[in-house]
């Protein structure tokens, strides 16, 4: 999927993401598991993450399949990093790759994937190719940290919906349609974004549509899929908590380490 204008409205529509609880998360793993040097983030998207990250000391690796947002996320670079250089481990490498088929010069410590990216793999074998590679991709003792929304959170998008935003500058009509028996999502957004009309005109919202397919996955199978690609320790975590998940998880947290 290629975000193309929705890369330009994205992070204004993600403000209230909670981006900070993933960095708290991330935080607690490296104390727990071992801290990283080389982090490969997966599904940056316009870097969020990833340039905190990177502030933070860790050589970073942003993937994402999207032009546009690689775009976004290296002119919030030039923003939120001006004075780091690649000699101070911080500067990111951008790269345009598909998360099943994506490879370095070298194996990372570590790599995330965030913000449910890895929900738009909506086959078995799709998602399966991702954690090969990401298996391929890490040093020994490497970790694999990432989330997925599960069943029971798109059950409770398709018995909630619609959604509705309305902002001075931005609003969007969100609906879902959920396939129960596979567990496949549709997300139909009318986004209107406001645009400035030129000296003594009215400002006028242009209309664009935006339709995500995602996918929620057995717990259980995610974790056996994990150890059948070589993974030795596989945990999954509830919801930013460190407590197992559970049939009534929301936003599963996986963390799986290479021998």
């Amino acid at each position: 999927m290629a975000y193309g204008q929705f890369a330009a409205c994205y992070d204004r529509l993600m403000e209230d993401m909670p981006y900070r609880e993933w960095l708290a998360f991330l935080e607690e793993c490296w104390n727990r598991y071992g801290r990283p040097e080389t982090i490969v983030d997966l599904g940056c998207g316009t870097g969020t993450l990833t340039l905190p990250l990177a502030s933070s000391g860790f050589r970073m690796t942003g993937i994402d399949l999207s032009e546009e947002m690689l775009a976004a996320a290296r002119m919030k670079e030039e923003t939120m990093l001006p004075g780091l250089t690649s000699s101070a481990g911080g500067r990111v490498e951008w790269l345009q790759q598909d998360m099943r088929e994506w490879e370095l010069p070298r194996q990372a410590d570590a790599a995330i994937s965030l913000c449910d990216c890895l929900n738009y793999l909506t086959d078995d074998e799709d998602l399966i190719t991702a954690f090969r590679q990401t298996f391929a991709g890490l040093k020994p003792g490497g970790r694999f940290i990432f989330d997925m929304n599960t069943p029971y959170r798109y059950q409770g998008y398709a018995e909630e919906q619609p959604f509705v935003l309305d902002e001075d500058d931005i609003a969007y009509i969100w609906t879902c349609e959920l396939e129960e028996t596979t567990c496949e999502i549709e997300h139909h957004l009318s986004i209107f974004v406001r645009e400035q009309g030129e000296k003594g005109a009215r400002d006028l919202f242009y209309r664009f549509e935006e339709m995500h397919r995602q996918r929620g996955y057995d717990i259980q199978w995610i974790e056996t899929a994990l150890r059948e690609v070589g993974f030795a320790r596989v945990e999954a975590f509830a919801d930013f908590t460190w407590r197992p998940a559970d049939e009534e998880t929301e936003r599963a947290f996986f963390v799986a380490v290479k021998p």
